[in-house]
C-alpha cells in the first residue's frame, strides 16, 4: 500500500477575529470577492504539489481556518473532486470542515455534505452567553446549539471544540458545561485549556489587568476533572485535547500530524510535512491570500519555505507530536535520538511512573501527559 497522505486547507477568512487566536487569520469583510480567486489557486497548487509526490494514499483533507464555513459548498466541492481525480482508487478519506454555528443553515450544511463533508467540526468553545461574549464569540449558547443539533442530523460524525480555564471558571462551573455538552451527541470533542498567546487581544487584556487567567493549580484541576468527567462518558483521551467514543470517532486527519505521517498544506500560512527521496521537508505557503495567490499565478505553487529536516530534527518532531497520543511512538521512530528502552533517562522516566514500560514503543503515563512539555525536553536532550 503506498504511502498515507493527508491534506490541509486553510481558508484564512473570518467575521470576526477572536481575542485568543494567534493563528493565519484576515477579516471577511473586504476580501468577499477574493474567494474563487483563492480557490482557483489552492485547486493549483494542489495539482502542481501532487505530481511530484508520486502514489499516495489519501486519507483526509481538512479544512481549517479562519472560518471554511464561510466558503461556498461549490468551491469546496471542486476541492475535493479535485482530490479524488489526484489519488484515485482508495478508501473514501474522512473530510472534515470547520464550521462557525453562526454559518449554520440547513441548506448550506446540507450542500457541504453533498459536496463530500462527512464530518463537521464545529466551534461551540463555550455553552454560556457571559463566557461566549469574554470569548469574542458572535453567537449565543442558543445558537451554539441550535447549530450542533442541526449538525448532528446532516453530517455522520460530528467533534464539537470548547475552551476551559477561562476567566472565573470554576471546577463546578465547567463539569456542569461538560453536562451539557454530552447531551449534543458528538462523538468527538476536543477541549482545549485557554492560551494567552503572544500578539493576541488577550495577552494585551492580560497586560493592561483587565482579564485574569486561572491559577495554573486551578487549571490543572480544570484539566483533571476533564479527562474524568468525559472518561466516565465512555470517551477516551487518545490525546492530550482530544476524546473519542470509539476508534472509529478519532480524528484521522489530526493522527496523520501526531504519527509523523505526511501531509500537504495548500492555502495562505498552510504548513505541510512531506517526505521526498528519504528526506522529511518542512514547508510553509506564502502568508496572506493576495502573496499566496500571486505565487501560485507565478509559480505554481504556494511554498514559500522549505526546509530539509535533518534525521535528528525530524526525530526530534516525531517526539513532541507522538507522545501527545496514547499510542505514543515506535522506538524505530526516534534511532537518530538514540533513545531505546534501555536507555538511561527512559528507564527513569518509567520508574518515576511517566512512561509506560514497553520494549516497543514510547508511551507517556497519564501523569507523564500532565508534564509532557517538561518530559519531550527530557527526552529530546538525552
Amino acid at each position: 500500500m503506498s504511502p498515507a497522505l493527508g491534506v490541509y486547507i486553510h481558508w484564512p477568512f473570518c467575521a470576526r477575529i477572536c481575542p485568543y487566536c494567534d493563528f493565519n487569520v484576515f477579516r471577511h469583510r473586504g476580501h468577499e470577492d477574493q474567494g474563487q480567486a483563492l480557490t482557483s489557486a489552492i485547486l493549483t497548487d494542489l495539482k502542481n504539489q501532487a505530481a511530484g509526490l508520486g502514489r499516495r494514499t489519501l486519507v483526509s483533507v481538512f479544512f481549517g481556518g479562519g472560518t471554511p464555513s464561510l466558503m461556498a459548498p461549490a468551491w469546496v466541492a471542486e476541492i475535493l473532486e479535485t482530490c479524488d481525480r489526484l489519488w484515485p482508487g482508495g478508501a473514501a478519506p474522512e473530510v472534515t470542515l470547520e464550521a462557525n454555528p453562526t454559518d449554520a443553515e440547513a441548506a448550506k450544511f446540507q450542500a457541504f455534505r453533498t459536496a463530500g463533508v462527512n464530518r463537521l467540526s464545529l466551534g461551540l468553545q463555550a455553552l454560556n452567553d457571559p463566557d461566549l461574549k469574554i470569548l469574542g464569540r458572535d453567537h449565543t449558547a442558543r445558537e451554539g446549539r441550535a447549530a450542533a443539533d442541526l449538525a448532528a442530523k446532516i453530517f455522520p460524525r460530528l467533534s464539537i471544540d470548547l475552551i476551559y480555564a477561562r476567566p472565573n471558571q470554576t471546577v463546578d462551573m465547567w463539569t456542569h458545561e461538560l453536562d451539557a455538552a454530552l447531551q449534543i451527541g458528538a462523538q468527538h470533542i476536543s477541549p482545549y485549556q485557554l492560551t494567552i498567546e503572544p500578539g493576541t487581544a488577550f495577552e494585551r487584556a492580560v497586560g493592561r489587568g483587565q482579564l485574569t487567567p486561572p491559577r495554573p493549580d486551578l487549571a490543572a484541576d480544570l484539566y483533571d476533572a476533564t479527562q474524568d468527567h468525559l472518561s466516565r462518558a465512555g470517551f477516551d483521551a487518545y490525546e492530550v485535547s482530544n476524546h473519542a467514543l470509539s476508534p472509529a470517532d478519532q480524528s484521522r486527519h489530526n493522527l496523520v500530524y501526531w504519527r509523523g505521517e505526511d501531509y500537504l498544506g495548500i492555502g495562505p500560512g498552510a504548513h505541510g510535512r512531506i517526505t521526498r527521496n528519504g528526506t522529511r521537508h518542512a514547508e510553509v505557503a506564502a502568508m496572506t491570500p493576495s502573496a499566496y495567490i500571486e505565487r501560485v499565478t507565478r509559480i505554481g505553487h504556494g511554498v514559500a519555505e522549505s526546509e530539509c529536516l535533518s534525521p535528528v530534527a525530524a526525530a526530534e518532531e516525531r517526539l513532541l507530536s507522538g507522545l501527545r497520543i496514547t499510542e505514543g511512538v515506535p522506538y524505530a521512530d526516534l534511532t537518530a535520538l538514540d533513545l531505546h528502552p534501555d536507555h538511561g533517562e527512559v528507564r527513569a522516566l518509567t520508574a518515576d511512573g511517566l512512561l509506560v514500560h514497553d520494549r516497543n514503543r514510547l508511551m507517556a503515563t497519564s501523569a507523564g501527559r500532565l508534564v509532557l512539555n517538561w518530559l519531550t525536553r527530557r527526552l529530546a536532550l538525552a
